[in-house]
């Protein structure tokens, strides 16, 4: 069954090339369209200080990740968990330029572009015009985000895999099924299908049938319901 894996990253700013490092990554194993709920996660040390403004969005202080591993310390895991999987991101070109930018400075071979969906694209495609963010997405589909008070790379890749199950049509195809599965079950209790409540049927048979009928039961010899009991 095809395995996918929605990621998520938080950084401390917007370009990799300017300085800003990844602080935490957030990995969803989805097979078969399903949610297996095995996950990979971890906060980073981006060994530099924590901008205000990226404070305000995901909440990660410089003092909290001050004991926390480097991605040197957790490439090797993170490598093995996402394999050769197709990967689901939220504004991929983001997260893949981090990923690809820390893969780089190692010396391992980048991820190509190829290996990921766009679940932005997938939603500018499906809904053009309307807002593509994974809040809107998420409330579009009826998705709990009341514990989304801030960005997180786990939380956030937890949301997309149901956003994107949604947009696939995945998550809602088994909510339409299972509507229907109960509306079958409440039909039938309310007919009350049982041998109480069934009219018996009458079938008319011919004169030639009757004839028939008659001819093969003197052939039998010993029929059972001649014998006395």
């Amino acid at each position: 069954m095809k395995r996918e894996i929605v990621l998520d990253t938080e950084t401390t700013g917007l370009d990799p090339f300017s300085g800003h490092r990844i602080v935490e990554i957030g990995c969803v194993e989805v097979v078969g369209g399903v949610r297996t709920g095995i996950f990979f996660h971890c906060y980073l040390n981006p060994q530099r200080d924590m901008p205000p403004e990226a404070f305000r969005v995901h909440g990660l202080s410089s003092e909290f990740l001050a004991d926390k591993p480097i991605f040197a310390e957790k490439v090797d895991d993170f490598l093995e968990f996402v394999s050769d999987s197709q990967l689901v991101i939220h504004n991929a070109a983001f997260d893949m330029k981090f990923i690809n930018f820390e893969l780089d400075k190692l010396g391992f071979p980048e991820i190509m572009m190829d290996r990921a969906i766009d679940t932005v694209l997938i939603a500018r495609k499906k809904f053009p015009g309307s807002p593509a963010s994974l809040d809107a997405l998420c409330k579009r589909f009826n998705i709990d985000i009341s514990a989304r008070t801030k960005h997180g790379a786990l939380l956030d890749a937890e949301l997309l895999a149901d956003v994107y199950l949604d947009l696939m049509g995945g998550r809602q195809s088994m909510l339409v099924l299972d509507e229907v599965k109960q509306n079958i079950t409440a039909n039938t209790q309310a007919i009350g299908y049982n041998k109480t409540n069934l009219e018996a049927r009458i079938f008319k048979i011919s004169l030639e049938e009757e004839q028939a009928h008659k001819i093969m039961l003197m052939k039998l010899k010993n029929p059972i319901w001649a014998e006395e009991i």
